[in-house]
């Protein structure tokens, strides 16, 4: 039986599942109970997703259990939006800006359960999600850049339209400290490589057109991606002669 299952057999068990979290989220620690985050999103419902967004910020601040409840109720509403419950997306958007990285990263989630099984929906919530600030342009890329999402070229494709259009607009960001830019850049440092090797052609293509952009923020990304054991095996040729453009 896997650590996933496990839990969901306990969860299910379980009668006050709130503390069943709390009690195996591993917080305060390096790293929350993934494979918990997983079982319950699966199985968790509304009312129950619901009951875990409460624990805010001003009552489960970083690095306690109660962040990782909140966290599992961020995932959860992935679990809604796929069936159905498309409303969710703008409390998820909010989400996507909250001050605490874990349930950041369970919107993340949310947004990659929803693409395994609707991803034309999940594109298009992404290009409207574009508008926002950068820790919700963060969200897209973490959600958007998974390879088993976008094994079709017409999926990939429109990620890389995404990413590509996400870097371009760097010259109008004027705070660059701030720490949603760094996340951002941060997630942009892999995810365009995910992109570019699901749809080599045109990635080259869009990989090309950044290279020619007078920015060091986008020089530093471009030059992590070229890092990616991904793209040196896609085309190691190319690879180097990219370094060599933007070096």
């Amino acid at each position: 039986m896997s650590k996933i299952e496990l839990y969901t057999n306990e969860f299910l068990k379980t009668n006050d599942r709130i503390r069943y979290l709390m009690d195996h989220s591993n917080l305060p620690g390096p790293r929350g109970n993934l494979e918990l985050l997983f079982a319950v999103q699966e199985v968790g419902d509304e009312s129950f997703f619901f009951k875990c967004l409460k624990y805010n910020e001003s009552v489960a601040p970083t690095n306690t259990p109660g962040e990782f409840v909140a966290t599992c109720g961020a995932a959860g509403l992935g679990k809604l939006i796929a069936e159905a419950k498309t409303e969710y997306f703008e409390q998820l958007k909010k989400l996507a800006a909250d001050n605490r990285w874990r349930v950041r990263e369970g919107v993340a989630f949310a947004l990659q359960y929803i693409g395994k099984q609707k991803m034309d929906l999940l594109l298009t919530e992404m290009k409207k999600w574009m508008k926002e600030n950068l820790f919700v342009q963060r969200a897209i890329v973490a959600g958007l850049c998974e390879p088993v999402l976008i094994k079709n070229h017409n999926h990939a494709g429109q990620v890389l339209d995404i990413l590509t259009e996400i870097i371009q607009n760097f010259s109008k960001i004027e705070n660059r400290k701030d720490e949603s830019f760094r996340v951002l850049k941060k997630g942009l440092a892999y995810g365009l490589s995910v992109a570019v090797v699901a749809f080599p052609e045109k990635g080259k293509q869009a990989f090309a057109v950044l290279a020619k952009i007078e920015d060091k923020d986008i020089r530093w990304i471009l030059k992590e991606n070229l890092k990616k054991n991904r793209l040196i095996k896609m085309d190691e040729a190319w690879v180097k002669e990219m370094n060599l453009a933007i070096s």
